[in-house]
């Protein structure tokens, strides 16, 4: 048992926060007090400095590839780099395991492998892909891995991965069914398949070989017209046997605001829509190819100047959820070979998603600090049915804290950070705002001066 003292914590307005102390006992929050506390007997007092002290933020969308493709990251690193960043709780995909993550022999199989990596907590998606539903037994499958406790079922509406391919038109429909007749929502990575492949292939045709023509293979409209197809289906399959309660459809890795608008305007509609950005969408435009190349390659690619500032407003308005990072990072050998169309997509980003949306988020003026914890951790608990234990600071939830310097600047540097990568296309970018200490249900697991202080195999599998 401890009391973290002298901590400041959002109250939930603009950027108030309030002098408080947090009492922890047995992993969770006891008591979140203001002003002075007299720790009971034998209780540690452990002092926080004045230090802001916000809620383990929630990344619900990495790829730590294990088991399967651990030559690009694994639990054990990935983890690691969670804890430096504040990460208390990830969400892994079920697409970067072999096998995937489509059914519960194959759970349990990945949780064998990674639990005794773990050094946060983590929970896990379940797979609807193309392969799955070629079978008979999909339903049964599903049903399997909802009662087992994944958060959802991950689809694509294009894919390039051979063990895990997309879901036509149809089939998401009867996905969306099936997961409402089972209470989980539907992750889905929304692009317009017929049109990234046509215009790839006019391209190639072209000649053209550079960034600019990845660029332009999966521009605005390709996303904005995935989002459409995602929505007819939600629409479609509310009506649908077997599902019996409303369908929930959740949009990844929003890039395009025209895109956003479209959950937006749903959502008002009354279809149960949400959506997430990652932290290089908010950061990083096309333009930004000239000097990064293959280092900022993922899909959707990052757009225009004015996507980049439409998302900004659209996460501190609401229209989008949360954040997530996608974190998909892999060896710099993949990124500098087969060129721009042949270079692996996917950058890391679970250790730097909280430092840059407290530094261009937060102290830039494009949010609030109660947006920021709604964002990181508040609104994604809530989403994936884990807020009993994760999202806030409260009395009964998990004693997951982040303390951090407000008033700290440091540069960026991929070999300093904890992925198995060793590079970001962050390197070099000043943040304001340092992970001082992080705990994960009570015990520290990072101290900016020591490092990461987690023992593998202490993260927990949270259910659904």
């Amino acid at each position: 048992m401890f009391v973290l003292t002298d901590c400041r914590i959002p109250t939930g307005r603009g950027n108030e926060t309030r002098r408080a102390h947090v009492v922890v006992r047995g992993g969770r929050i006891v008591e979140v007090a203001d002003g002075e506390v007299r720790a009971p007997g034998g209780c540690e007092p452990i002092d926080a400095g004045g230090l802001l002290a916000l809620p383990g933020a929630i990344d619900s969308h990495v790829h730590f590839d294990t088991p399967g493709f651990t030559e690009r990251e694994d639990f054990e690193h990935g983890t690691a780099a969670a804890a430096a960043g504040g990460v208390t709780t990830v969400i892994d995909m079920p697409c970067t395991s072999l096998p995937p993550v489509t059914s519960v022999r194959a759970m349990e199989r990945k949780l064998a492998v990674i639990r005794p990596m773990a050094r946060v907590d983590f929970a896990l998606w379940g797979g609807a892909s193309g392969n799955l539903l070629a079978g008979r037994g999909w339903r049964e499958d599903l049903e399997g891995l909802a009662r087992a406790g994944v958060v959802g079922f991950k689809a694509y509406l294009i894919s390039g991965m051979e063990t895990f391919t997309e879901l036509g038109e149809e089939q998401l429909v009867e996905v969306l069914a099936e997961a409402a007749r089972l209470g989980v929502p539907v992750g889905l990575h929304a692009e317009d398949p017929g049109r990234v492949r046509e215009r790839s292939r006019e391209l190639v045709e072209a000649g053209r070989d550079g960034w600019e023509a990845v660029a332009l293979a999966r521009a605005e409209p390709v996303e904005e017209e995935g989002v459409v197809m995602g929505l007819a289906a939600l629409r479609r399959a509310q009506g649908k046997p077997p599902a019996r309660a409303r369908c929930a459809l959740h949009v990844v890795h929003v890039g395009a605001a025209a895109a956003a608008a479209r959950i937006g305007a749903a959502r008002r509609s009354g279809q149960d829509v949400t959506a997430e950005t990652c932290p290089h969408y908010l950061a990083f435009t096309r333009d930004d190819f000239a000097t990064l190349g293959p280092y900022l390659k993922t899909a959707p690619v990052v757009k225009t100047a004015a996507d980049r500032d439409g998302l900004w407003r659209a996460l501190a308005d609401g229209t989008l959820d949360f954040v997530a990072t996608d974190h998909a990072p892999c060896p710099r050998a993949e990124k500098e070979t087969g060129g721009a169309w042949g270079a692996y997509g996917g950058v890391p980003g679970v250790e730097t998603m909280l430092p840059f949306l407290l530094s261009e988020g937060v102290f830039a003026g494009r949010m609030d600090l109660a947006r920021l914890v709604e964002v990181t951790s508040g609104a994604a608990a809530r989403r994936w049915g884990i807020w009993g234990r994760k999202g806030s600071l409260e009395a009964g939830k998990d004693a997951d804290v982040v303390l951090v310097d407000p008033d700290a600047t440091w540069v960026v540097r991929g070999e300093e950070l904890h992925s198995k990568a060793g590079w970001t296309p962050f390197e070099g970018r000043a943040f304001r705002g340092k992970v001082m200490r992080t705990f994960v249900r009570g015990r520290q697991v990072y101290d900016a001066g020591a490092g990461v202080l987690g023992e593998p195999g202490w993260g927990e599998f949270i259910r659904r």
